[in-house]
């Protein structure tokens, strides 16, 4: 898939008033590429607001030091985004991945985009910027600042080396190629700081969130000779640790790390119930499909889903689905 880069500029250009949002649960790739972004169009004289359905987890803080983000029904309401141009959905093209933000964007009268690396595809009515290929979300927003003639700065540069190092598991991915490390050359150059980057992404860690990995590693559960393993987390678990939800995120990346691992899921259950599974994989299996299977999506060696239910019925339903999967 290709995207029209004129035909961006073009929209761009013709509109003075944004809004960019991103996905629930908002990861680096996310942040980064809404950041990147709105630095971009500020660069062209343009009016932006960051406005997302959720806040920014603690723990990512760090990525938007002069808290432009802001989070819809809490420090802004919809009225006061009644005079926007073009909304500008970043790193997903999924309904139930907006969260409080789906309403506003479905009652939107104006231009909608869509600028996304994700499969799955929901129906926005909106113009679509999408790569299936690329690594991250923020390797498109460097592509729309070259489109647009914008020179990238130490403020972008930063945002999108944290999109792309964290949505490549810092260039560890098969996603990663050589043309990943050749944008990243173009960010150091323009001043991004890999270690000071990865310092505050993974080197300032609570000790919640190092007892709450810890109840994951204990958790950890072996199936199919050792080519699957799932671990989980419960409500009560943040409470017990002094853990947030934010702190599961990339968990299950624990699990695939075992020896053997093909594919590694994990349940964390939410505050109003359910539980939200990520899968990750790296085999034949397609991790998107699984997703699929509930509502979710992503790519094929990473996806998530969230399902109903509770723990013993949820499990066995999800685990019955990878284990076909598998064979």
């Amino acid at each position: 898939m290709s995207i029209n880069w004129p035909r961006f500029a073009e929209i761009v250009k013709s509109n003075q008033r944004f809004v960019l949002t991103s996905h629930i649960r908002p990861d680096c790739d996310a942040l980064g590429s809404e950041l990147g972004m709105a630095a971009v169009l500020r660069t062209l004289g343009k009016s932006v607001r960051i406005v997302n359905g959720q806040a920014t987890p603690p723990n990512l803080a760090f990525i938007d030091p002069q808290k432009q983000i802001q989070v819809i029904g809490q420090t802004v309401k919809a009225e006061e985004l009644s005079d926007t141009d073009v909304v500008m959905v970043l790193d997903t093209s999924a309904w139930a991945q907006l969260g409080p933000m789906a309403d506003f964007i479905r009652a939107f009268p104006g231009k909608k985009m869509v600028v996304d690396h994700h499969v799955s595809e929901d129906d926005f009515n909106a113009e679509l910027f999408k790569e299936t290929t690329a690594e991250a979300t923020g390797r498109l927003v460097v592509e729309a600042a070259a489109a647009l003639g914008v020179k990238l700065t130490r403020e972008i540069a930063t945002s999108l080396f944290a999109a792309i190092a964290t949505d490549t598991g810092w260039f560890r991915f098969a996603s990663a190629s050589a043309g990943t490390y050749a944008i990243a050359e173009k960010l150091i150059d323009a001043g991004a700081d890999p270690a000071a980057i990865y310092n505050a992404l993974y080197e300032q860690d609570t000790v919640g969130r190092m007892k709450l990995r810890g109840l994951i590693l204990s958790r950890i559960e072996m199936e199919l000779n050792g080519r699957l393993a799932y671990t989980y987390v419960l409500k009560e678990d943040f409470a017990l640790v002094n853990a947030l939800p934010s702190d599961t995120e990339d968990a299950v990346n624990l699990a695939l790390a075992i020896g053997g691992t093909q594919v590694a899921v994990i349940f964390v259950e939410q505050q109003s119930g359910g539980f939200k599974i990520s899968f990750r994989s790296r085999s034949k299996v397609n991790c998107s499909q699984l997703a699929e299977t509930w509502g979710g999506g992503g790519h094929k060696a990473a996806a998530g889903a969230f399902v109903k239910g509770m723990f013993a019925e949820v499990k066995e339903q999800v685990l019955g689905v990878v284990r076909a999967a598998m064979g």
